[in-house]
């Protein structure tokens, strides 16, 4: 009964929200505004005249639907602050159980998203693409400022051979599962090697942010944390290189036209080679100004601008803004340790409400009912991509000499899968769309956004849970907390 009345306060302004007579008529000739207050094009649904007996809702439906209709009239500050709220105190409950966090904040995003309740609009969180865009920027210079030189020199060869195992078996077993049921799971038979191909090149992409948020609720330290953090901020670009040739190869099969490989890499390979040189030029001038700076605000005020320029950046020019923002940090903590330090400890101290929003928004993109529609294909890709990056984790683990504990539990922490694979999951969409790929080009882009949303949906819930299993049963839960830089 104690735990409920936290929940009182949420519930009572959802009530009051939805009771309001006037929420929706106050704004209702005035254009919507977005986050900052800009006017953007998103209408706000019409809501038909009401007499007296809509004034009081009679049922549950007609509550959330009074909610809906004072979200959408007024500006979004009112969405942030329903999900910094709510999302908090399920992030609480989540803790209660014994799960980390971020599960509870993406519980959250779904009751609160298209998938139950709805009260998050697709239109809202589209206009919060700049939280998810700040979070991820976030977590990617937070991961950079580990990777110093000593850290690289130390575990620079179990690094690349650990990304490199776990990568490249995660692509071969969903490849080849897909390859050899292709009769049950693909719509026709001339998508067996297209659609091997590239739904094996998505398995290898990790979703960082929810890593990083659950070592850092649980103060977690040691070789695998170490290790954890390296493959999580680095596999994403060797995922991007694996796409770019699987993808260049279901061209080629698909193609009616001449279509030349050199051709269709160059694309990926320019948005890895220019993120990272973006990024390394925007660490070097957070370094001269956190080197200058002497007070805790200044650092934070110039590291959160950085990350936002470098992000900025690489929207605008198509790049990578998870390598350009891994960049920036590790060019400061590669220049200086005490500088990258000092921008890690500041950052931190806004890392709370930026993962309730982060992941709430997250949680409210899913769509349940994508999973239930893919139940086979999307099983199928789970189990083999799980399969396939425990395996590869514990390969290259035990090829690069290892501890015990890496080998054993490395890959339950790489399981989360969101950002990186829905992105190459928009690019197929986008690209294989295309005349010259024909029909079967179009399946091939459905089947491939349909699955990757659907499977979203698991990873990013089963993704934190493993992740706090492995860093447990490791025994590096509750140890101080490990410095940039800092040798384990």
């Amino acid at each position: 009964m104690q735990r409920s009345r936290h929940f009182l306060p949420a519930l009572a302004l959802l009530a009051a929200m939805a009771a309001w007579p006037d929420a929706g008529a106050a704004q209702q000739h005035s254009p919507d505004t977005g986050l900052a207050g800009q006017h953007t094009s998103a209408p706000a649904p019409e809501a038909a005249p009401e007499g007296p007996a809509d004034r009081q809702p009679r049922s549950v439906q007609g509550l959330l639907e009074r909610v809906r209709r004072a979200l959408y009239a007024v500006e979004n500050w009112l969405v942030v602050g329903l999900v910094l709220l709510i999302g908090r105190l399920g992030g609480r409950a989540s803790s209660r159980l014994r799960a980390p966090m971020v599960v509870g904040y993406l519980l959250v995003g779904v009751l609160l998203g298209r998938s139950l309740l709805n009260i998050i609009s697709i239109e809202s969180t589209e206009r919060l693409e700049l939280v998810t865009d700040l979070g991820l920027g976030l977590v990617a210079f937070m991961i950079g400022t580990e990777l110093s030189r000593r850290v690289i020199r130390r575990l620079g060869r179990k690094l690349i051979v650990i990304m490199v195992s776990e990568s490249v078996m995660a692509f071969i077993v969903v490849a080849g599962l897909v390859w050899g049921l292709a009769s049950w799971l693909l719509p026709a038979a001339g998508l067996a090697v297209a659609g091997a191909l590239i739904l094996g090149a998505m398995a290898p992409a990790s979703a960082p942010a929810g890593t990083v948020a659950v070592i850092q609720e649980y103060k977690a330290r040691g070789p695998l944390t170490t290790l954890l953090l390296g493959v999580v901020g680095l596999d994403d670009a060797f995922a991007i290189m694996i796409y770019a040739f699987a993808a260049a190869i279901a061209k080629v099969v698909l193609s009616a036209k001449h279509v030349t490989f050199s051709s269709v890499i160059a694309g990926p390979c320019l948005e890895i080679l220019g993120g990272l040189a973006v990024g390394a030029a925007v660490g070097v001038v957070l370094h001269s100004l956190v080197r200058r700076s002497r007070d805790r605000p200044d650092v934070l005020v110039y590291t959160l601008g950085a990350i936002l320029l470098a992000t900025g950046l690489a929207n605008a020019m198509g790049l990578s803004l998870i390598l350009a923002n891994l960049a920036v940090g590790a060019v400061v903590a590669n220049i200086s340790t005490r500088a990258a330090e000092r921008a890690y400890r500041a950052v931190e101290q806004i890392t709370a409400p930026i993962y309730a929003l982060f992941f709430v928004v997250a949680g409210a993109h899913l769509d349940l009912r994508l999973f239930a529609a893919l139940c086979l294909l999307g099983l199928v890709y789970v189990l083999g991509r799980s399969a396939g990056l425990i395996g590869g984790a514990w390969l290259g683990a035990s090829l690069s000499g290892a501890e015990p504990n890496v080998r054993r539990y490395l890959g339950l922490g790489i399981l989360s899968q969101a950002g990186v694979a829905v992105g190459l999951a928009l690019t197929v969409a986008n690209e294989f769309r295309a005349p010259e790929y024909g029909p079967l080009g179009k399946q091939l882009a459905e089947l491939t956004i349909n699955t990757i949303a659907a499977t979203t949906i698991v990873f990013e819930i089963l993704g934190p849970i493993t992740t706090k299993i492995a860093l447990s049963k490791a025994g590096e839960i509750g140890q101080v907390k490990q410095t940039p830089g800092e040798a384990s």
